[in-house]
């Protein structure tokens, strides 16, 4: 996966069971973050770090969702659980998280990761955590969706 490539299509279940497909979302700029698993401590403090700076995401005019291999239900308690602003999204079968070169060293999960898509649907920013104890800055994906903007 490289920078300036055409992000690959997918659709994804959220966590009220609805559709979530990229395609929908050209001619915005796309943020997806990747992350091994709801309800775990590096996890959490990451999605609660984007809640609490949700204006700023907001701000940029990006769409952001979570993606992860937990369920359905899963994403549905973690997010009413810690008031979570963003839409998660199923992966169970890593498919995704595969095709995004989102490869995990912890079986059945994605590593963590962040991408971010372009308006012509191109990647603009892909960084994976070599360990993914380390969470991304929030400051480091602001300023790579205004990059891409």
């Amino acid at each position: 996966m490289e920078i300036g490539q055409e992000a690959p299509e997918f659709t994804l279940l959220d966590g009220d069971g609805n559709d979530w497909s990229l395609s929908e979302h050209r001619g915005r700029t796309v943020v997806l973050l990747f992350y091994p698993g709801d309800n775990t401590p590096v996890c959490t403090a990451q999605l609660c770090s984007v809640r609490d700076h949700w204006s700023e995401y907001q701000a940029t005019g990006a769409d952001v969702v979570g993606i992860s291999t937990d369920s359905v239900e899963s994403h549905k308690g973690f997010a009413e659980k810690s008031e979570l602003p963003l839409r998660l999204l199923s992966d169970p079968d890593r498919k995704v998280s595969e095709m995004y070169g989102m490869k995990s060293w912890l079986p059945g999960r994605s590593a963590r990761g962040v991408v971010v898509i372009d308006k012509d649907g191109k990647i603009a920013y892909r960084k994976v955590q070599a360990l993914s104890l380390f969470r991304p800055a929030d400051e480091d994906v602001l300023e790579a969706i205004r990059m891409a903007g």
